[in-house]
């Protein structure tokens, strides 16, 4: 049987060639099954009844389209160099700008982990209370973060290749197919498309809600795009895999928001829907299964993250380190601010695509220079380590975002965030002596040494 070893710890060195062997079915697994989750299945739960099933599912199609765009097109830029993102956005915000993206990407790693634990040993336990009448979330979040942990000291080739592959993913697709065809024989889903909403559901701000969860895995991407043999057939592995598997779980959880009788609220009433439709506990324990390996990835990233400013620390460590973390944020959360969450994410992570898009596609024509990367003082260090132009450009994009979500929400934040920093930035690096135009032309930007 075909084996593949854990990759040795070249942290956030680019990936060697002899490495780089994932191809279009591989992120096609990988992005679908990032793409499925109880916590998707949760978001979807608030787009209705403020909009109909029907409106929300165009809001559906059109947020995952967008924010499936936006991941895929970053993926580019790590399969193109084999680096991580966080090292990718050392060109357009300088060495020590990027430590920003940085520490606000481990906040939101550690946040989505410990909201996966979290979800995750919930449900178990209403299994467990309901089956065996034995309730202990305490001990169902450690297994959980346990088994999370081993495949984060696995990496991604092992987990795409042995455990996705071979068993993940193909059971939570029936499974999901299953529940589908379950709603679908037990719903009117005609008169629900064309039934009146509730209202008060804004149409572009539930788009925001629904960019908001490819684009939360943006800071993650090219972590695993980077093993790419070549970058085309890793972004439509991406965008293919993860549109369908977005679409697919947001329109189920807006679905089950509308069964009569299902609480959605939490998620011991996901976990209590599921387990009447399939008529018991495997379906969501498989489910619950396949849930882990967005824990895996958040973990992962966040150390291979953080190796972005602490290089010399060992990724494993790291990876214990956050695992453990994450364990005791969970102990505390609730599913209060998961909604605020998500918009928070899109806020901060679309700008920055914006930048980083103008800076890799537009000014710099797909052009690192890799050996700069690592430089100390060198080509991308800018002032003291700090574009000014690109963090200038970034803040205003948040603060766009924010003001439209604000006092415009019907105009929708994503777009008009991310096209503005995009141009913006685009702008400053054609007219100023800041970045854009080559290695050679950033030598006479950075400061004297």
């Amino acid at each position: 049987m075909f084996k593949i070893t854990p990759p040795p710890e070249w942290g956030i060195e680019p990936v060697p060639k002899e490495h780089r062997i994932l191809g279009f079915p591989d992120y096609f697994v990988l992005w679908s099954s990032l793409g499925v989750g109880l916590l998707v299945l949760q978001a979807g739960t608030y787009l209705v009844p403020g909009l109909n099933l029907g409106q929300a599912l165009v809001a559906i199609i059109i947020g995952t389209a967008l924010g499936v765009l936006l991941l895929s097109l970053a993926g580019i830029v790590g399969s193109d160099n084999g680096v991580p993102t966080m090292v990718m956005l050392r060109p357009a915000l300088g060495q020590r700008g990027s430590y920003l993206p940085t520490l606000l990407n481990l906040a939101q790693l550690l946040g989505w982990t410990a909201f996966e634990l979290w979800v995750m040993a919930r449900a178990a336990n209403h299994v467990s209370q309901q089956l065996f009448h034995y309730s202990n979330y305490p001990l169902w979040l450690f297994i959980f973060t346990l088994w999370c942990v081993f495949l984060a000291l696995g990496g991604p080739l092992v987990v795409v290749r042995q455990w996705l592959e071979k068993f993940g993913i193909w059971v939570v697709y029936l499974v999901t197919l299953f529940i589908t065809i379950y709603l679908f024989t037990h719903l009117d889903v005609s008169a629900l498309l064309h039934a009146g909403g509730e209202g008060g559901g804004n149409f572009w701000l539930t788009v925001d809600l629904v960019v908001a969860m490819p684009i939360s895995w943006m800071p993650l991407v090219a972590d695993y795009n980077r093993f790419a043999r070549k970058s085309k057939p890793a972004f439509w592995g991406t965008y293919i895999g993860y549109f369908l598997a977005n679409v697919w779980f947001y329109t189920l959880g807006a679905m089950l928001a509308l069964v009569p009788g299902v609480d959605v609220t939490a998620p011991e009433g996901l976990a209590a829907a599921i387990m009447t439709m399939t008529g018991g506990a495997l379906a969501l324990a498989i489910i619950l299964v396949d849930e882990t390996d967005n824990a895996f990835a958040d973990i992962y990233s966040a150390a291979v993250s953080t190796q972005n400013i602490l290089p010399k620390v060992g990724q494993r460590l790291l990876v214990i380190i956050i695992g453990v973390m994450s364990l005791a944020l969970a102990t505390i959360l609730s599913m209060d601010a998961y909604f605020d969450f998500l918009l928070l994410i899109g806020s901060v992570f679309v700008p920055l695509f914006g930048l980083l898009a103008a800076d890799y596609f537009i000014l710099r024509k797909r052009n690192y220079n890799l050996d700069e990367l690592y430089a100390p003082r060198g080509a991308y260090w800018y002032r003291r380590g700090f574009n000014l132009w690109a963090l200038l450009a970034w803040v205003i994009g948040v603060i766009l975002y924010h003001a439209i979500a604000h006092y415009a929400p019907w105009l929708g934040a994503s777009i008009p965030s991310f096209v503005a920093t995009l141009l913006l930035y685009s702008a400053l690096g054609m007219t100023t002596r800041g970045p854009g135009r080559g290695t050679s032309h950033l030598e006479g930007y950075k400061e004297e040494t």
